[in-house]
């Protein structure tokens, strides 16, 4: 589980196979609501890494995905973008998961 702390998603995502961001806001309620979920689903999966990307200090971070909404979710694999969701529900966001993580 990693937070940001600059601007470097994308060293992040080449550097590993499978990456999963939440990119999030300070003042976004659902953002805060869904963080244990999403911890939780990091604790589930050693294969993946989890990062929180803050869509607001890190444009660069937000520009690998379509950042519209938040809390938004997005997967990348072998260093490219896969998928995305904007949601507030786990089940959601556990699809999506799933999706880069079961071989």
């Amino acid at each position: 589980m990693k937070t940001l702390d600059q601007d470097n998603l994308q060293e992040i995502v080449a550097e590993n196979e499978v990456v999963v961001v939440q990119y999030m806001a300070s003042w976004c309620g659902n953002c805060r609501v869904m963080k244990p979920k999403f911890k939780k689903l990091a604790s589930e999966n050693e294969n993946a890494v989890f990062v929180f990307a803050d869509a607001e200090k890190y444009p660069e971070s937000r520009k690998l995905a379509t950042v519209d909404n938040l809390p938004t979710f997005a997967t990348f694999k072998n260093g490219s973008f896969v998928n995305q969701v904007q949601t507030n529900k786990f089940e959601n966001l556990k699809d999506l998961v799933n999706e880069v993580t079961s071989n």
